[in-house]
């Protein structure tokens, strides 16, 4: 059996699937629920510091994108950092731990950009006996426009800065949770580790408005009204966060610095997705909103399986196993031909193919033969894009079939060069000739 027992930053859980600080950690009964049903490690909800109360909405917090099947694809939530009392907050997250030793219970903090408030609250966060602080750089609304969240992780030096007070000022592992609002998520990362962090975080919900009330003309939610933008999550925010992952894990700069991988994970293969691209645990948050807590329980069982069948004996054999195949672009093999191919037994004659490849690609699918409606592949105008692959509504109705090497491209009547399988070393590749110099 796959051994799933996770130590990030040595916080030590019985899986890598935490819930990712928001709603669903809010309080002890949430957490106490989500431990019971076999999440590995918890984020509650983000912290402030004792003073004003933060006051949240009381109306609508979630806006939403759904599929065409009401499938929830993203959230958008106006909703602040926890707008309960700091103490209260205190004394459950130290009775949980208490009550669950073996999870991992990660403290989410904000706090004004001062060296005294973080002083401050770190030494009663410790005394909670939780495993591990989190710096929340990344909520992108309500407390951004305070100075906090998104508006401190979208400068590098304050980023450096507040991490090396918590260094100095706490025994606890520092993670650094980044916003995915910045141009390249790299510079923070890097500050982050340039400060000491013990890993980074990511990524925290993107700037949103997701839809316009065309009779009041209002963004929702509305309160009252009056829309805001607001954070947006979900199965939709995934691709971009799996390539900020990438980002870091394949930065030389950041190179080994341990990520906890976050954004739309709904299933045990978004999971393994991370894991595998540098991620040495996920947090998850939509997924548990939408279906609860017992979803975690799909995600252990399947990634379980998954890595018994590929005979990976625990989550080491994984972690960033993906990463020296992400490139940039220029060192991809130019000399790689695969052409389109419909399995006409499995084809519904829905036609999506040939009407995207006609109206939009490079007119290579049939529409008739022989006067008989038929769609067909044709190899010397196909180039290869799989925009076909993607609109046809059977899977594995069109496949891509790879030419090897030596056999000739129809398309440009050029010989499929078997001498050069791999771009990096192509001689037609600047890089690879500066290199071999």
């Amino acid at each position: 059996m796959a051994d799933l027992r996770n130590n990030f930053v040595g916080i030590k859980s019985p899986n890598p699937f935490w819930l990712a600080s928001a709603p669903p950690t809010d309080k002890a009964y949430n957490v106490e629920r989500a431990f019971k049903a076999g999440w590995g490690g918890v984020v509650w909800k983000t912290l402030g510091e004792q003073g004003p109360p933060v006051v949240n909405v009381n109306g609508p917090r979630y806006g939403a994108i759904w599929g065409a099947d009401r499938r929830l694809l993203g959230l958008n939530n106006i909703e602040l950092i926890t707008d309960r009392d700091l103490y209260t907050n205190l004394r459950e997250m130290k009775q949980v731990k208490m009550n669950w030793p073996d999870r991992a219970l990660i403290a989410s903090i904000m706090v004004p950009c001062e060296e005294e408030s973080w002083k401050a609250i770190l030494p009663l966060v410790e005394e909670t006996g939780a495993d591990g602080i989190e710096l929340n750089f990344g909520c992108p609304h309500g407390m951004s426009e305070r100075g906090m969240g998104a508006a401190v992780g979208q400068v590098p030096e304050y980023i450096e800065m507040v991490v090396r007070w918590c260094k100095q000022y706490t025994r606890m592992p520092v993670i650094t949770k980044l916003t995915p609002n910045i141009t390249d998520v790299r510079k923070p990362a890097r500050a982050a580790k340039s400060g000491g962090t013990d890993a980074v975080s990511l990524i925290n919900t993107i700037n949103s408005i997701t839809s316009v009330n065309l009779d009041t003309f209002a963004p929702e939610p509305s309160i009252d009204g009056r829309g805001s933008h607001g954070g947006y999550c979900g199965p939709a925010v995934k691709p971009i966060a799996l390539n900020m992952v990438a980002e870091i894990a394949r930065d030389p700069e950041t190179y080994g610095l341990p990520i906890s991988g976050i954004g739309g994970i709904t299933t045990w293969r978004d999971a393994a997705e991370f894991l595998v691209l540098g991620a040495g645990n996920v947090q998850v948050c939509t997924a548990a909103m939408t279906y609860g807590f017992k979803i975690v329980q799909e995600m252990i069982t399947g990634l379980s399986d998954w890595m018994d069948a590929k005979g990976h004996r625990s989550l080491d054999d994984i972690t960033g196993r993906a990463v020296p195949n992400v490139s940039d672009w220029q060192y991809l093999n130019l000399n790689y031909i695969a052409k389109a191919k419909i399995d006409q037994d499995a084809c519904i004659k829905c036609g999506r193919c040939h009407i995207a490849c006609e109206d939009t690609s490079h007119q290579a699918i049939t529409q008739f033969v022989d006067g008989v409606r038929h769609f067909e592949v044709m190899e010397d105008e196909c180039v290869g894009c799989n925009l076909c692959v993607n609109v046809c509504p059977v899977e594995n109705c069109i496949t891509m079939e790879e030419l090897p090497p030596g056999s000739l491209d129809r398309r440009t009547g050029k010989i499929v060069d078997p001498n050069y399988a791999n771009w990096t070393t192509h001689p037609n590749n600047p890089m690879a000739v500066q290199a071999a110099e």
